[in-house]
């Protein structure tokens, strides 16, 4: 089990100076609010989880293909994905200025598993498993992946990692941050578990609401993330209650989609030129 110790008053007085400033206030800006990305993500070299996010995806690939399992390009679900996330990436620099810098990849693995993700760098897969056992519309289709890009521009992976840097700091903690010392191996050592990597409640909930943001602002009906996660709520009807799971329920994301959806419905409108 991992020694939680108490953070020396250093470190702290540390994160205060770094994350200054932090909070986004809603005046600020049209849209939800969840307010800046996290402080744990100035401990980790986003360069470094980047490169290591595009090196695990594309063996990933390479496996999918010796098992043909990797969407040729002309195949019509994959088509479908790259021209929904078309129409999303241009608002995802609003959230993150490094996403226009990223070599965004779009891809279709043949599996049963109802799942999809966004690695760091901007790098979406789909499983055949969630278009298929789901039926999902296009606004639906789009709502998981902004939910799954909002992770990537949150940089709730980098965060994680982050964290974990700062727990291991110890006594270290001023040679290391000054220097960066042995925090760049926190990216090596973490960085193979980024495609099972457990979000925490906050993340999951976060990456909702900026996924039905960014998916509202491509023109894709936000109340879509009612129906997909009513639909989600068929497909885990055996899942844990929300207090046993790392993930909140349906019930509860749904409700707050719903607290959110006045703030987002108007950017929908205007992209549908309502």
């Amino acid at each position: 089990m991992r020694n939680n110790r108490l953070l020396p008053a250093v470190f702290v007085s540390l994160l205060l100076i770094l994350g200054s400033g932090a909070a986004l206030s809603a005046s600020e800006r049209e849209g939800v609010d969840v307010g800046k990305n996290s402080v744990f993500t100035k401990f980790i070299s986003a360069e470094q989880l980047e490169q290591s996010a595009a090196q695990q995806y594309h063996q990933l690939l390479g496996q999918a293909r010796d098992k043909n399992a990797l969407a040729l390009p002309d195949h019509p679900q994959l088509r479908r994905l790259q021209g929904i996330a078309r129409k999303i990436i241009p608002f995802a620099a609003a959230w993150n200025p490094r996403a226009t810098q990223w070599r965004w990849e779009v891809n279709l693995l043949g599996s049963s598993q109802v799942n999809a993700f966004c690695m760091p760098g901007g790098k979406i897969a789909f499983y055949t498993g969630i278009l298929d056992k789901l039926k999902l519309t296009d606004d639906e289709v789009a709502m998981v992946m902004g939910h799954e890009i909002a992770h990537a521009l949150r940089e709730h992976a980098r965060e994680r990692m982050g964290k974990n840097a700062a727990t291991n700091i110890g006594t270290n903690l001023l040679s290391q941050v000054l220097g960066l010392g042995q925090l760049g191996q926190t990216v090596t050592h973490y960085g193979a578990q980024l495609l099972t990597l457990e979000f925490s409640r906050e993340d999951e909930s976060e990456a909702d609401l900026v996924g039905m943001e960014l998916a509202a602002r491509a023109g894709f009906n936000p109340r879509a993330g009612i129906s997909l996660w009513q639909k989600m709520a068929t497909v885990n009807k055996n899942a844990p209650p929300q207090w046993l799971s790392t993930h909140p329920s349906s019930s509860t994301r749904i409700r707050e989609i719903q607290d959110n959806l006045p703030k987002v419905e108007p950017l929908y409108q205007r992209a549908r030129g309502r």
